[in-house]
């Protein structure tokens, strides 16, 4: 019996060994492959190219995104950076509540509609809408943002503050949640008279892009 208990011990204490160099070499393992996110066989310039920017610029153009800017504009006017900051205050602290009013007001408008189907119609193409007005504040978006005014970003800056016709593909990111990288692809909005009236930013998954390319199906 002392021989079968003796037995026993040291067959567990190896078995908890083996699995805590089990579970070391498996977190290694994650931890590695979250360092180094698998790599993208195309380039950016590869995968956005004109023809993709077009086809973007095309649905980005539509009349319910321009009316809504022009309505926008209109109606808030030019507001300095006080006003700005406040409202953009407002958003942040409404993020973190129940209560959000001027987040309701956005979502719940037909801009916003518009931009959730449209990414619910790319299958998994593009994962965030959102458009700006000239003040840099957001009028509509397919889901929540972390900020309200974005004319501190180079998707405002490199777009809108450029002029007429202007596109910035920023830098790719890796996204850790759906091992996917992703860019965001944005551009100036103009009005029929060819003058800046906002921006939009797209943001692309760029795996999923890929793999369409590679497939030979359209984006």
């Amino acid at each position: 019996m002392e021989l079968w208990i003796t037995g026993g011990i040291r067959f567990a204490r190896e078995s908890i060994a083996f699995l805590t160099v089990f579970i070391w070499a498996a977190s290694m393992l994650t931890s590695v492959a979250q360092a180094e996110p698998k790599a993208l066989t195309l380039t950016v310039e590869e995968l956005v190219t004109d023809t993709v920017v077009a086809g973007i610029r095309e649905w980005a153009t539509a009349t319910v995104v321009t009316e809504s800017l022009r309505s926008r504009n209109e109606g808030a006017g030019q507001l300095d950076q006080s006003q700005i900051d406040a409202l953009d205050k407002q958003w942040r602290a409404e993020t973190k509540t129940d209560d959000q009013p001027l987040i309701t007001s956005v979502l719940a408008n037909p801009l916003s509609s518009y931009l959730y189907r449209v990414q619910a119609r790319s299958v998994g193409l593009f994962t965030e809408l959102f458009v700006m007005d000239r003040n840099g504040l957001n009028v509509g978006q397919s889901s929540v943002t972390s900020d309200y005014w974005q004319g501190d970003e180079a998707k405002f800056q490199k777009t809108v503050d450029v002029g007429p016709g202007a596109i910035f593909v920023d830098a790719p990111e890796f996204h850790d949640g759906t091992q996917t990288w992703r860019v965001q692809v944005n551009m100036t909005i103009d009005n029929a008279a060819g003058q800046p009236i906002g921006a939009i930013t797209v943001e692309v998954n760029l795996t999923e892009l890929e793999r369409r390319t590679l497939a030979g199906v359209g984006a």
